[in-house]
Parts: C-alpha cells; structure tokens; sequence
C-alpha cells in the first residue's frame, strides 16, 4: 500500500474514533411528540380546530369528485 493511502487511513481512522467518543457523550433528545401530547387535552378551543378541520378536509374531497371530471375546468 502507497504511503499517501496509510496516511489517510490513519487519518480516517483517527477521525472515527474520534466521532465514536462524541457519539457516546451526546445526551439523546426526548421525541418531541412524547412531550407535547396531551397538552390540549380539555381544551374546547382544540376540539373546535379539530372540528373545522375535519369539516374543511370533507369539503375539500367533496369538491374533488364534483369537478374530477368537469371539463370547464381543463384549460
């Protein structure tokens, strides 16, 4: 093996043992859907964006199959 390649496979084996060592004192993070879940339990607020969520996702399929085929449409 050529001295330019030892050297760089000393270099990047040095570089991994490197970020192994980071890796094992990095603190891992809560799932942040863990953390908020449940924040707005008991909000009538949240149940009415949930409503009119619901009510603007059912208008938005109806007015897909009424103009899926409606040829004024297609310019």
């Amino acid at each position: 093996m050529s001295k330019a390649i030892e050297q760089r496979l000393e270099t990047v084996e040095r570089e991994l043992a490197e970020l192994k060592g980071e890796i094992k004192t990095l603190v891992p993070r809560p799932n942040w859907i863990s953390v908020i879940s449940g924040t707005f339990k008991d909000h009538p607020e949240f149940d009415e964006v949930l409503r009119l969520g619901k009510e603007l996702r059912q208008a938005d399929r109806q007015n897909e199959t009424t103009h899926k085929y409606d040829q004024s449409l297609i310019l």
